[in-house]
């Protein structure tokens, strides 16, 4: 700058003292102008612009940051591509579900290419900030960095783009990485300790395009495991795959690969890998499953415990080498990650195997729930198919003629005996709607309370209706804990016995058809309630009930002694004849269900209810869509109990 300055000319010879003084006064002030300059500069003064427009730029920088307009940010850089590359990379690895940056410091003026306030020049404008980001297992983690700011065209300035702008220790090929370790998903487990899920090995099925020689074999292959693969859509995956890609097919279980193994190495592009994965090992509707994607909790009990099972995971922020992946040095680690812990269940693995035993061997849609009457404990809760909707427990079903034994003890409870007589008419009429007995039969008009309960005759309770109010059932049905809420530790249909809008419904609840509804387990839970004598709400989760639901109003001795009889009678001289030998002498009672299926086809359920009077267990078996209680549900009921 000296070399430039107004009145200097290389050819002057020296002048006089007065005129050299005046020079070197002149120099003074110029040498004293400057340091004044330098020293307003490095201030950032207001006045010069220069701070103000570096501030305007990383803050425009900052905003297309935190707003994920990657490539905005990387456009105010010096280096749109590394920039870019970068930052994609950073979002990526660290995932966060918010992004927060703001200026927090003066803006000071340093060397553009050292970054530091102590150089000769002076031509970058250093902008800190603090970055904060929100995560997935850690929540807000902060830092400070900051922003070289470098002059360009038109009095803009863009970010001197180095990877220490994302955070000051990150170096060349080097980005941030959240990782989370995960525990191991805690069981889920039976009475006795033993896993009713928990880990299990399982078989993915893939295809390899470029090998796949012969793709109709590998298709047919596919459809024989019976596992819903739509292989038309598999091989429009398959259409569109690249030659080495892995076209991922189904995960099998270990029993199912096991099984179908040498068909699936037959055939030229079929792939298959061993994993291992949390798995329902019994009670699979009950237990529910797991989103294959984020492996969280979608159903069942794996669903309604997903937090307690999973645990919590230990997260860190790392710097990662981008080219390998490994980390190079941690930034942050939280604190305080558990292991999952697990749920322990009432169910017995003995009843429950033969529950679902007795189901796959029929092969029909339906439900076996077991009880134990001393203690309401849920010993088995088993549905087909394995992992279809859990009917036993949710089920809003029509229970038929097995709520005659709540209708029964309306009438005990009124004063009735098993021995008076009520009649058995072929049909009874209710102001035009004709009320019939399976098959048409008729008992005639001395059917006795304990003939008409032990065969079922549905005319002879419609028939004595006068003696019923419009809300007997409902009151009656409470002591049977019916249509209150319960917790039993997993999500529960608990009954619904409405008070009867007329004569009709009336004429349609006293034999569990109309608006009465209950699900398996209700049902277990009336059959319970007849051999404790007490209603104990049903629990498959203790230590999720805390406070069980208590019934307010309770059976006679008398009741309950007339109940046992005219159900153990139904087992050995009545409907439910199929219990009849099966060992701890069964009691019984059947019920058909008639409904409208989505079709308009009048259906029916078939159920069973019972208890067995020499062990400690009471239960309730119905198959769906065709069949009677007799004929269809007492065999499977018999097959359950004998494969105990």
């Amino acid at each position: 700058m000296g070399n430039s300055a107004p009145g200097w000319d290389p050819q002057r010879q020296p002048a006089s003292w007065r005129s050299h003084r005046s020079v070197v006064i002149g120099g003074a002030v110029l040498v004293t102008v400057l340091a004044v300059v330098a020293v307003l500069v490095l201030r950032g003064i207001e006045g010069d612009g220069r701070s103000d427009q570096a501030r305007d730029g990383a803050d425009a920088f900052l905003s297309a940051w935190e707003s994920d307009d990657l490539a905005g940010a990387a456009a105010l850089t010096d280096d749109p591509q590394g920039a870019r590359s970068l930052l994609d990379s950073v979002r990526e690895n660290m995932r966060p579900e918010r992004t927060e940056l703001e200026i927090t410091g003066e803006v000071e003026a340093v060397d553009s290419e050292s970054g530091e306030s102590g150089e000769s020049g002076h031509d970058g404008m250093r902008v800190p900030f603090t970055v904060t980001y929100t995560l997935e297992g850690v929540g807000e983690w902060s830092y400070d960095s900051a922003a070289v700011m470098v002059p360009a065209e038109e009095d803009h300035w863009l970010v001197r783009w180095e990877p220490g702008v994302i955070h000051p220790r990150l170096a060349p090929r080097q980005t941030l990485v959240l990782t989370t370790e995960e525990p191991e998903r805690a069981p889920i487990l039976a009475a006795d300790g033993s896993q009713l899920a928990g880990p299990g090995t399982v078989w993915e099925i893939s295809l390899w395009p470029a090998m796949l020689s012969d793709p109709e074999a590998a298709y047919q292959a596919i459809e024989a495991l019976d596992a819903g693969v739509d292989t038309e859509a598999l091989a429009d995956r398959v259409a569109e795959a690249e030659p080495d890609d892995a076209v991922p097919v189904v995960s099998l279980r270990d029993a199912d690969f096991q099984e179908h193994e040498g068909e699936l190495a037959a055939v030229p592009g079929i792939q298959f890998a061993e994993d291992t994965r949390p798995l329902a090992h019994a009670a699979r509707s009950l237990v529910g499953g797991l989103d294959p994607e984020s492996g969280v909790g979608s159903s069942g009990l794996q669903e309604r415990y997903d937090e307690q099972l999973a645990g919590t995971a230990t997260s860190a922020v790392v710097i990662a080498d981008r080219a390998s992946g490994e980390a190079v040095d941690t930034l942050y680690e939280q604190e305080g990650g558990e292991a999952g812990r697990p749920v322990e269940t009432t169910i017995a693995p003995e009843v429950q195997r033969a529950a679902e035993e007795a189901l796959a061997d029929l092969g029909r849609a339906g439900s076996i729930v077991a009880v134990q009457p001393s203690t309401g404990d849920v010993l088995a809760a088993a549905d087909w198919p394995l992992d279809g909707f859990t009917r036993s427990l949710q089920g809003q079903l029509a229970p038929g003629s097995t709520f005659k034994v709540v209708t029964a003890a309306a009438l005990l409870e009124a004063g009735m005996t098993p021995d008076d007589r009520l009649g058995c008419p072929a049909e009874v009429s209710v102001n035009g709607q004709p009320f019939e007995n399976q098959n048409e039969f008729e008992l005639g008009p001395d059917t006795t309370l304990r003939e008409a309960f032990t065969e079922s005759c549905n005319t002879a309770f419609i028939g004595n209706r006068d003696r019923f109010g419009t809300d007997t059932l409902n009151q009656t049905a409470r002591a049977f804990g019916i249509g209150e809420e319960w917790t039993v530790g997993a999500a529960s249909f608990d009954g619904s016995v409405p008070v009867a809008a007329d004569e009709n419904e009336l004429a349609e609840s006293l034999i569990g058809q109309g608006r009465v509804q209950a699900s398996p387990l209700v049902m277990a839970s009336v059959a319970a309630t007849v051999a404790d004598g007490t209603f104990r709400q049903p629990r498959l989760v203790p230590a999720a009930v805390e406070t069980p639901y208590q019934a307010d109003t309770t059976l006679s001795e008398g009741t309950l002694t007339a109940l046992r009889e005219m159900m153990r009678a139904t087992v050995t001289e009545g409907s439910a004849s199929a219990l009849d030998g099966v060992p701890g002498e069964p009691h019984g009672k059947t019920g058909t269900a008639e409904y409208r299926a989505e079709d308009g086809e009048l259906s029916t359920n078939a159920w069973l209810i019972g208890f067995l009077g020499e062990d400690d267990l009471a239960f309730a078996v119905v198959l769906e869509d065709g069949g009677t209680g007799g004929r269809d549900a007492g065999p499977l009921a018999a097959n359950f109990l004998r494969g105990r």
